[in-house]
């Protein structure tokens, strides 16, 4: 089994992914005019403007429910898995996927608003919904619906999971088993509340989570702070092929960089676009702008911060391709992952620092599990025709707090690797439809420079373009929008 999924991981994760990406992120960032810069004011003031309403929830929620999301295990495990796997240089190419994934970023969210629509009283989009209406493709959105229900519903909670009772177990003692019964009673409370709760919770938990982080990280820094020269240069040199411990392991910092870049902010993977639609906004762009400055909080703040605390207190190893290690700083029984980052903290803060790490894990691996059920429940609610949603929400329910409980007593390896399978064949498919799609958002990113320069608060009509099964943003029947199920599409 184990050899089995290394060959499908292989598969999903060849240079053709990784490719794609790259180039994907460079286009649009040429085609868009740098928006990653250009709008970063925009971005901010965007952020807390707006509200909710019956049928949508406000931009800071969905970019606190998309954030909840992208800020995981791939901040705190993740980075530590590119370190040890990539050697330092893999950080680089975190920066770099980042960077361009901004661009990804907006425009699937921007697409992920165009194609939204109003189910079981609220609104439900992502590339599902815009793979079929935009693509007019029932075997591609369905394609997509799958996998995501197969990666969000059982692949990836797997991975969060593991990762707080790795930590949870080494911190406070706690068996495997009792991490996973405790996790799945707090889940079940609130998954059972809908996208209302947990988009409530994610709103007051994830600022928390993630300015308690940053400020520990700040705090290392700062008593690290002659050291940071030194540590971007290593960097920098490692990813270049200029550092002679880690010049043979380049490919290996590209690779794992790319990997767990994606695998943390999620840009072009096809998981954000489903908070974005459930935004209430007056624009398509407005949310793909905000949910572009979401990957900077993500991989330039959060996964940064992680990294910085790792190197500057030497606390890795660095695994060599063909056996034994580049670097060994730990013992060869610890596995890379949440471990680094907690022996990294403890360096200072012996008392405290295990127990810090284990607890931030705890709220940024749980909060992206809720989004990761959020977004499974899209896809159901996105297949099951009507009246029959609630029977697949439920047995929904039933299978991510399997995955769960799994995932706390399972291996780290295995868990890792299923979930690498699931993010890959997402991003795969979503790629491909936002490359397909994207010039119908160089249109509304037109109509919506225009109207800046107007100084107006920019207003989408599709009256004016009469883009087809875009109803909902029609102004003049958008009030008497009918729920539309798949099986209405040709």
């Amino acid at each position: 089994m184990k050899e089995t999924l290394n060959s499908i991981n292989d598969l999903v994760w060849s240079n053709g992914l990784i490719y794609l990406c790259i180039v994907a992120g460079i286009y649009f960032t040429i085609r868009f005019g740098i928006p990653q810069l250009r709008y970063l004011k925009e971005m901010i003031r965007l952020l807390f403007s707006g509200g909710s309403s019956a049928k949508g929830i406000s931009s800071f929620q969905a970019f606190s429910l998309a954030i909840s999301g992208r800020v995981g295990t791939g901040n705190i495990a993740g980075v530590a898995t590119a370190i040890a796997m990539g050697g330092p240089g893999a950080v680089f190419w975190m920066w770099v996927i980042a960077f361009l994934g901004s661009s990804s970023a907006i425009v699937e969210a921007t697409l992920g608003q165009m194609y939204k629509e109003v189910k079981d009283g609220q609104y439900r989009g992502g590339p599902a919904f815009y793979i079929l209406r935009g693509l007019r493709s029932k075997v591609f959105a369905w394609a997509f619906a799958i996998v995501t229900i197969a990666s969000t519903g059982f692949l990836l909670p797997s991975v969060q999971s593991n990762s707080i009772a790795l930590a949870s177990t080494a911190s406070f003692g706690l068996s495997a088993s009792t991490v996973g019964i405790i996790l799945i009673v707090l889940l079940s409370i609130i998954i059972i509340g809908g996208v209302k709760r947990i988009s409530r919770i994610a709103e007051f938990v994830v600022p928390f989570m993630a300015g308690a982080y940053i400020l520990m990280a700040l705090i290392i820094i700062a008593m690290n702070f002659t050291k940071i020269p030194e540590v971007m240069s290593l960097i920098v040199r490692s990813a270049l092929d200029m550092d002679a411990t880690f010049g043979g392991i380049v490919g290996m910092a590209i690779s794992w960089g790319v990997k767990r870049g994606i695998y943390s902010n999620e840009a072009g993977q096809g998981t954000a676009p489903h908070a974005a639609a459930a935004a209430e906004v007056s624009h398509p762009v407005k949310q793909g702008l905000v949910q572009g400055f979401s990957i900077y909080v993500d991989t330039l703040f959060v996964c940064t911060a992680t990294a910085f605390m790792i190197l500057f207190t030497g606390q890795y190893n660095v695994v060599h391709p063909e056996g034994g290690f580049i670097v060994q700083n730990l013992s060869d029984t610890i596995q890379a992952g949440p471990e680094f980052t907690q022996y990294a903290v403890s360096h200072h803060f012996p008392t405290i620092g295990g127990g810090f790490v284990a607890l931030a894990l705890f709220f940024f691996a749980f909060t992206t599990i809720m989004a990761y059920y959020y977004i499974a429940e899209t896809n159901v609610s996105f297949i099951a025709g009507k009246g029959k949603a609630m029977i697949g929400v439920w047995i929904l329910r039933v299978l991510i707090l399997i995955s769960v409980y799994m995932g706390c007593v399972t291996t780290a390896e295995a868990a890792w690797t299923l979930g690498d399978i699931g993010v890959g064949l997402m991003a795969w498919l979503n790629f491909i439809a936002i490359i397909l799609l994207h010039k119908k958002v160089v249109v509304l990113f037109k109509d919506y420079n225009e109207q800046l320069k107007q100084g107006i608060d920019p207003v989408f009509d599709n009256a004016k373009f009469n883009f087809p099964n875009m109803e909902i943003w029609n102004r003049k029947t958008s009030k008497e929008t009918q729920e539309v199920s798949p099986q209405d599409h040709v």
